[in-house]
């Protein structure tokens, strides 16, 4: 399936975190739809390197890229002679999805130095080119602000967030410099699907509860989880918002999520209900202060700006996704 009517064939796509879950999913998207594109992954790949909160550093699999026939650049982002590799080329688009993206790292130095450094960087890389610039926001940005969540009303509470605040700033001034550039920012809520996996505890939990439940144990949540909900989007929506965002009305950041929240019992309902199970729900309290407890994306400008439209329900969503997190259950994450 395609979403707009850009031809990528013949063109050179750079997909930075391109190992990793949205990337990959990119990566395969253009090779299935535009198989005479030349495209570029560059990923730092995984380490056994891990923060102080225990998670890996880096998401970035091999095994996300097996079937991949397009460059495979090995580099770390904050390495800038890594990304002169990249100037053997010379980019008609770049997907910018390289990132620390744990919300729970707090080292504010090795965050800003990966998110917010790097991204001067390419976005200069784009300049020079003559690329138009798509890259990863976040709603992380919007902090525990009340639903809606809305462009231009940020409150980020962690350094995550921060650094995705900070490019979206970045970002708006570049495109005021050189307006000639399309430079479009993607905030993305709660994405789930496959190639998610090697994202370890980090994973949506629709995967994560679907492998509680196959392993006959009743799905864990926290108490109240009927209450608690998300804006929980399927990765071929953040596919098409990716793609749409190539020819966007106007440069900008736009809310990727369904419009529709929806909650964590609801995610263990269904899985239930696709598996055949029936093991009830194991009530834990919640331990963190300040919880977020409702998040919905305001897509309105979303709609215009990019002409998006979600299209998978949850329901629809988990149900294409099971055939995989079953073959996935019980196999090496490592």
């Amino acid at each position: 399936m395609t979403y707009n009517d850009i031809d990528f064939n013949h063109k050179t796509i750079l997909i930075t975190g391109g190992a990793g879950f949205i990337g990959s999913n990119l990566a395969f998207y253009f090779q299935e739809n535009y198989p005479n594109a030349q495209v570029v992954v560059f990923d730092c790949f995984r380490s056994e390197a891990t923060f102080a909160n225990g998670n890996l550093q880096s998401f970035g699999h091999y095994k996300n890229l097996i079937g991949f026939t397009g460059d495979v650049v090995c580099g770390n982002i904050n390495n800038k002679t890594d990304l002169a590799l990249l100037d053997d080329y010379e980019f008609d688009f770049i997907f910018h999805q390289a990132a620390i993206s744990d919300t729970r790292v707090y080292d504010q130095e090795i965050v800003m130095k990966t998110n917010v450094n790097s991204f001067y960087d390419l976005l200069n890389k784009a300049q020079k080119d003559g690329a138009v610039m798509v890259y990863a926001s976040s709603a992380a940005t919007y902090g525990s602000l009340p639903s809606p969540q809305t462009v231009g009303q940020e409150s980020p509470e962690n350094p995550y967030g921060f650094s995705k605040y900070m490019m979206d700033q970045i970002a708006y001034r570049f495109a005021n410099d050189f307006p000639e550039m399309t430079i479009v920012g993607l905030k993305f809520f709660n994405v789930y699907g496959p190639r998610e996996y090697y994202k370890a505890k980090t994973s949506s939990m629709v995967i994560q509860l679907g492998h509680q439940i196959l392993a006959g144990k009743a799905p864990k949540l926290f108490e109240n989880s009927a209450q608690i909900l998300r804006d929980f989007i399927n990765i071929e929506d953040v596919i098409q918002a990716n793609i749409k965002a190539c020819h966007p009305q106007q440069n900008g950041t736009y809310n990727v999520g369904t419009g529709t929240p929806r909650s964590f019992q609801d995610i263990a309902d269904i899985l239930q209900q696709e598996l055949q199970t029936d093991l009830g729900t194991d009530y834990i309290p919640n331990p963190y202060a300040g919880y977020q407890m409702h998040t919905q994306a305001d897509i309105s400008t979303s709609k215009t700006g990019l002409g998006f439209e979600p299209k998978i329900s949850l329901e629809a969503g988990i149900k294409a996704y099971i055939p995989e997190i079953k073959r996935l259950y019980g196999t090496d994450i490592s």
